[in-house]
C-alpha cells in the first residue's frame, strides 16, 4: 500500500455522514421487506439480501446496523427497529453453544445498545441496562465454555468445525469475554469452579498467536522473514494428546496462503485486545490462570504489528484494498497488483472490500494503541477508509441493498454470486462487510471529534459518563 496525504480523521467527515446517510436508507429498506423467518441476512445476488441457513452468524449485525446509523443519525426509528429486533430475535445467540461468533452477534446488539445508554444517547433506565450487562454476560461465558485445552497451558475456543479447529476469526469473537469480564462476570465449571474469563480471552489469543500467525521463524518451509505476519485461517490439532497437526482454510485457498479477510480478523481482534488489556488496572493480571499484563501485552502488540505489516505489504493493492487471498490462483495474471490500485471487475480474482473494511479498523486502532510511533499505521487505516468511502467500493445505488460493495463470502465453494458478462463475482455486499464499514465510520467520527470508541466503553469512565448523561437530561 502506498500513502502519501496526510490524513486526519477530520478531513473525512464529509464522507462519513455520507455513508450513514446512505446506510440509513438502506438499512430501513431491507427491514421493510426482510421478515425473520427467512433467516438472517448474508450477502446480496442482484443487489438484493438473501439468507444461508446454515448458521446465523449475521444477524447481530443487521439490527446492529440500524443501531449504529441511529448513533450517527439520530433517527429514532432506526433505534426502535434495532431495539425491537434485539429483543425479539437476539435472546437465542446467548445461549447457542454451537458457534465461536457470540462476540459479533451479541457486542453488535446489545453491547451497542449498553455503550448508547452508558453515553447518555438514549435515556438512563437501570432495569434496561442490567438487561443488556446480563446477556453479555451470560454471552461471554457460554463462548468462553466452548473450550479445547492443550498441554502447557494452552488452549482456545473452538470453532464451529469442532473441537480439534482453532479459527483466526475467533480474535474479533473473544472481546465478549472481554466485556462479561469487565462486568465481574466468571464462568463456573465442575463442583462450582470459577473459569476467569480475561484468562480465558488472554490464553486463546496467545494460542491463535502462536498456531495461526507466522513470524519469519522458520516453523515451516513458507515461514519466512518476507512473510512475517502470514495467518492461516485454521489450526488443527490431535484433541487427544493436544499436539498441533497442520495448518488449514475453509474459505482461502491453501493453508499457505492469507486468506485476507482472516488476516483482518487478525489485525483487529490483536489490536482491539491491546486496547483491552492495556487499559485494565495491573492486579487483575498474573493469577487465576492470566498471564501477566507485560506479557499479554507484548505478545497482543507482537501480532497485531505482524499482521498490520503483512497487510501493507503483501496483501493490500497500492489503495489498500485487498484481494481475497494472496495466493489466489489467478492473481498472477493481474502482473504486479500490489503496485496498481486494486480493480474489482477485473477477469480474474476478486478484490474483498469486507476485509479491508476490517482491516482498516485493525489499523486505526493499532496506531492510536502505539501513540506517536504508530502513525504510519493510523495513516494508512485513514486513506484505507477514504478509498472505501468511494465508489466503486460505496454503493451509492438506492435499489441495492447493500452498503459496501465487493464484498467476498466463500470463493472455495462457489458462493458468491457472479453477475452476467462478468468471470468472477463483483459488486456484491455481505452482512459483516455493511457492519464493520459503519463501525470503521463511527470510529472516525469519534476521533474527528476528538473522542474515541472502543468494545469495552467509551474513552471516559463508565461511571463518569452515566453521571454526564443523567446531568445532560436534568
Amino acid at each position: 500500500m502506498k500513502t502519501t496525504d496526510k490524513l486526519a480523521p477530520c478531513d473525512l467527515k464529509p464522507e462519513v455522514q455520507h455513508l450513514f446517510e446512505l446506510a440509513s436508507a438502506k438499512t430501513a429498506m431491507l427491514e421493510r421487506r426482510w421478515k425473520a423467518a427467512d433467516g438472517a441476512p448474508v450477502f446480496t445476488v442482484a443487489g438484493k439480501y438473501t439468507a444461508r441457513g446454515w448458521t446465523q452468524w449475521t444477524q447481530g449485525f443487521q439490527y446492529g446496523n440500524a443501531i449504529l446509523c441511529f448513533d450517527l443519525t439520530g433517527d429514532q426509528s432506526l433505534l426502535k427497529s434495532g431495539r425491537e429486533q434485539t429483543a425479539a430475535h437476539m435472546a437465542e445467540h446467548l445461549t447457542n453453544i454451537g458457534v465461536h461468533d457470540h462476540g459479533f452477534n451479541n457486542l453488535s446488539t446489545y453491547g451497542q445498545l449498553r455503550r448508547l445508554m452508558l453515553e447518555g444517547k438514549i435515556p438512563m433506565n437501570s432495569w434496561e441496562l442490567q438487561y443488556y450487562e446480563l446477556a453479555l454476560k451470560v454471552s461471554g461465558a457460554v463462548q468462553a465454555a466452548r473450550w479445547t485445552a492443550l498441554p502447557e497451558g494452552q488452549g482456545y475456543i473452538y470453532s464451529f468445525n469442532g473441537p480439534h479447529s482453532l479459527f483466526i476469526d475467533t480474535m474479533r469473537t473473544i472481546r465478549v469475554c472481554g466485556v462479561a469480564h469487565k462486568l465481574g462476570h466468571a464462568l463456573l465449571g465442575e463442583q462450582d469452579a470459577r473459569i476467569n474469563l480475561l484468562g480465558r480471552l488472554l490464553t486463546h489469543a496467545a494460542t491463535t498467536a502462536k498456531w495461526n500467525v507466522y513470524y519469519g521463524e522458520g516453523r515451516d518451509s513458507y515461514d519466512t522473514v518476507e512473510l512475517s505476519g502470514r495467518t492461516s485461517h485454521e489450526a488443527i490439532f490431535n484433541t487427544v494428546s493436544g499436539t498441533f497437526r497442520c495448518p488449514s482454510s475453509q474459505q482461502g485457498y491453501s493453508p499457505f496462503s492469507t486468506w485476507t479477510r482472516g488476516l483482518a480478523w487478525a489485525m483487529l481482534g490483536f489490536a482491539e485486545e491491546l486496547e483491552f488489556v492495556s487499559s485494565l488496572p495491573e492486579s487483575e493480571f498474573g493469577h487465576s490462570g492470566v498471564m501477566g499484563k507485560s506479557a499479554a501485552v507484548s505478545m497482543l502488540k507482537k501480532t497485531a504489528q505482524a499482521t498490520c505489516d503483512f497487510y501493507l505489504s503483501q496483501a493490500s493493492a497500492s489503495d489498500g484494498i485487498c484481494y481475497w487471498d494472496t495466493g489466489a490462483p489467478n492473481l498472477h495474471r493481474l502482473g504486479a497488483w500490489r503496485d496498481s490500485v486494486a480493480d474489482p471487475y477485473n477477469p480474474y480474482e476478486p478484490v474483498d472490500a469486507s476485509a479491508s473494511a476490517i482491516a482498516a479498523q485493525g489499523l486505526i486502532r493499532l496506531g492510536t494503541a502505539m501513540g506517536p510511533a504508530g502513525d504510519c499505521y493510523s495513516q494508512a487505516g485513514l486513506a484505507l477508509t477514504k478509498r472505501l468511502l468511494e465508489e466503486p467500493y460505496l454503493s451509492t445505488d438506492a435499489e441495492h441493498e447493500g452498503i459496501l460493495l465487493h464484498s467476498i463470502y466463500h470463493r472455495p465453494n462457489g458462493w458468491d454470486y457472479v453477475p452476467p458478462k462478468l468471470s468472477i463475482p463483483a459488486g456484491e455486499s455481505s452482512m459483516w462487510g455493511d457492519y464493520h464499514l459503519l463501525e470503521l465510520g463511527l470510529l472516525v467520527a469519534r476521533m474527528s471529534e476528538g473522542s474515541y470508541y472502543s468494545f469495552f466503553g467509551s474513552s471516559l469512565d463508565e461511571q463518569e459518563t452515566v453521571a454526564m448523561g443523567k446531568k445532560g437530561r436534568a
